[in-house]
């Protein structure tokens, strides 16, 4: 088995190497640009072939040299591996843990990557930034199942929590199991301070080093359980991807520590967020995902309203999908690199689907949860648990605006009842359009469909009433004003329409389609 590598070096050595990756041009286009799109989109699927006869056919260089060892976790010669490292030099990157070289015979020797080292590229509310991200090496470079003390890189979820960290600055942020850092990385452009906590030594060592690779300053980096390594403080901002994969705790049973937090079912996700209201300040958020388990009988969603009962928490819980015990079962355990059909597999998944039958599960959620705390005095104003699994809009940077925008409009409704909302002035934001669907031939329409562009992509059905009242939503007349003009051309009377417009427009208002003014 793969023996896991110490990682660390002091900042002279990570400023050389930094360097040295930057001469190389060692930056997601141009690796990608070393093999092509669908060279690319093979290496995704787990097949290196195509992006080693692409790059058999150019002459070799040192971006083809790091992208052949870190990206495709393939040795190359000593000669080559040096090349790649004039400023840092090959034993300083062996020193921090990155390489190794096996063989006495200096011409004959060749050197092996111990990690993953790619380059990544985001864009957030700040603008376009990239970064070198080292993790452990996968299954495909190592050619078996991933050790229980991996740590992870870049992946679709890493992506999915930084867009939705909100983009406001702040003072401080707690980084909940950081593993390669990434989430801490992100937090600091918004942040005067980050805490990253992690359970796992490793993790903490690579998420360091990353830091310190990247020139990034400011994170305090702990190591403990949960909220242990912070208790009696609060943060502005908590985001956290905790290891809430359901994991049988039985005998055999790998338990990984980038994914397994060593609780029964859900209980970790419960834990997590029981613990918010403690760690947050008035008016402080957080962002995160996680899981939760469907019991015979029981909704999902259902239980996780109930983790808020007795909080001054405002909660958002956004389901973007949900799994059988069966799909669920199978798709960790692909994931830690046991392949179907072996029986290694099958004995995982009956061990997997006795869990989920002895605890009576049904089906398992994944998605979002967003909350703030109450100000002083203040109480919870937004508990909105909801599935969305449709294509969200187009958000390049994320949904953190949207998160941000959510509770501003969450806090502004709260502050006005129905009297104050008639007075008030709204706009239509500038991602909504109508679609109108007519019966060939007939000039009424027969569906008229409110769209957001942005954020989750909410499409709202309106009938006649609505549809003129969002569009005469300028800015420049009262919402009882515009309900006063649509009674007198409808012929509807006056209260009646406004006890159908004013809860829609609060809908339309937390949803970000209309706008106070």
């Amino acid at each position: 088995m793969h023996t896991l590598p110490d990682i660390g070096a002091d900042p002279a050595a990570t400023t050389a190497l930094a360097a040295d990756l930057d001469a190389a041009g060692f930056t997601v286009d141009r690796v990608d640009a070393l093999w092509g799109t669908e060279a690319a989109a093979s290496l995704h699927r787990g097949s290196r072939v195509a992006a080693l006869r692409a790059l058999g056919a150019r002459e070799t260089s040192p971006l083809g040299t790091l992208a052949t060892l870190f990206v495709l976790g393939l040795p190359t010669s000593r000669a080559d591996a040096a090349a790649a490292f004039p400023t840092a030099g090959l034993d300083a990157v062996v020193a921090a843990g990155l390489l190794r070289v096996c063989g006495t015979d200096t011409d004959a020797a060749v050197v092996e990557p111990t990690v993953d080292l790619r380059p990544y590229a985001f864009v957030d509310d700040l603008g376009a930034g990239s970064w070198w991200i080292v993790s452990d090496l996968g299954e495909l470079a190592l050619g078996h199942a991933i050790s229980e003390e991996h740590v992870l890189g870049i992946g679709g979820a890493t992506t999915t929590l930084s867009g939705l960290q909100v983009p406001v600055p702040v003072r401080t942020v707690l980084d909940l199991g950081t593993g390669c850092g990434i989430q801490a990385m992100h937090a600091r452009r918004f942040a005067e301070h980050v805490v990253a906590t992690d359970i796992s030594r490793r993790a903490l060592d690579i998420a360091r080093f990353n830091a310190q690779l990247n020139g990034i300053d400011g994170i305090d980096f702990r190591y403990g359980s949960l909220f242990e390594p912070v208790a009696g403080e609060r943060f502005d901002r908590i985001v956290s991807n905790p290891p809430f994969v359901i994991t049988p705790r039985r005998p055999g049973v790998p338990s990984y520590e980038y994914r397994d937090g060593g609780m029964v079912g859900d209980a970790l996700v419960e834990t997590v967020l029981r613990g918010l209201s403690e760690h947050l300040e008035p008016g402080g958020t957080a962002q995160l995902l996680g899981n939760w388990e469907y019991h015979w009988g029981v909704d999902g969603l259902d239980r996780v309203r109930s983790w808020f009962e007795d909080t001054d928490l405002d909660a958002w819980v956004i389901e973007r999908e949900r799994q059988d015990p069966t799909s669920y079962a199978e798709t960790w355990i692909r994931d830690g690199g046991t392949k179907p059909g072996t029986p290694e597999f099958d004995t995982l998944m009956g061990a997997w689907l006795d869990d989920f039958a002895d605890r009576r599960v049904t089906g398992v959620g994944f998605g979002y949860v967003v909350v703030r705390r109450a100000l002083p005095g203040g109480t919870a104003s937004l508990r909105r648990f909801e599935r969305v699994p449709e294509t969200l809009g187009s958000n390049p940077a994320g949904l953190g605006a949207t998160v941000a925008r959510v509770l501003d409009a969450a806090a502004w409704l709260a502050a006005h009842d129905d009297a104050a909302l008639a007075t008030a002035h709204l706009t239509v934001a500038g991602d909504v359009t109508e679609e109108r669907y007519y019966w060939p031939g007939n000039d009424d329409p027969t569906v008229m469909t409110l769209v957001q562009g942005g954020g989750l992509g909410r499409r709202v059905d309106a009938d006649t009433a609505l549809a003129a009242f969002v569009g005469a939503c300028d800015g420049d007349l009262s919402v009882a004003a515009i309900v006063g003009a649509l009674a007198q051309i409808t012929g509807v009377d006056e209260q009646v329409l406004a006890a159908d417009l004013l809860p829609a427009a609060r809908d339309l208002v937390l949803d970000g389609l209309l706008l106070p003014a």
